[in-house]
């Protein structure tokens, strides 16, 4: 599953406000590691997100026109149209 950068960071408060909730320092531990791993992935949905958001900006591969010519194009010309 991909996880937003937003739900990312808030998993990682989560965990660090847990670790600092505890006395136990297994807990601490494995919280604050926890912690650093959402942080990892905030990281990458964060670059994904933008990666995306460039992706939307860039103009079509295909032109309106070229598409709907593509529509009527046969795939196998001795079978008629796709469908």
């Amino acid at each position: 599953m991909i996880h937003t950068s937003a739900f990312c960071l808030a998993q990682e408060a989560a965990q660090r406000e847990r670790a600092a909730a505890t006395d136990l320092k297994n807990v601490q531990l494995i919280a604050m590691s926890a912690a650093a791993a959402w942080a990892r992935e905030a990281a990458s949905a964060l670059r994904r997100e933008a990666k995306l958001g460039r992706e939307a900006r860039s103009p079509a591969v295909v032109s309106p026109s070229e598409l709907k010519e593509e529509l009527w194009v046969s795939e196998n010309p001795d079978r008629g149209l796709a469908s």
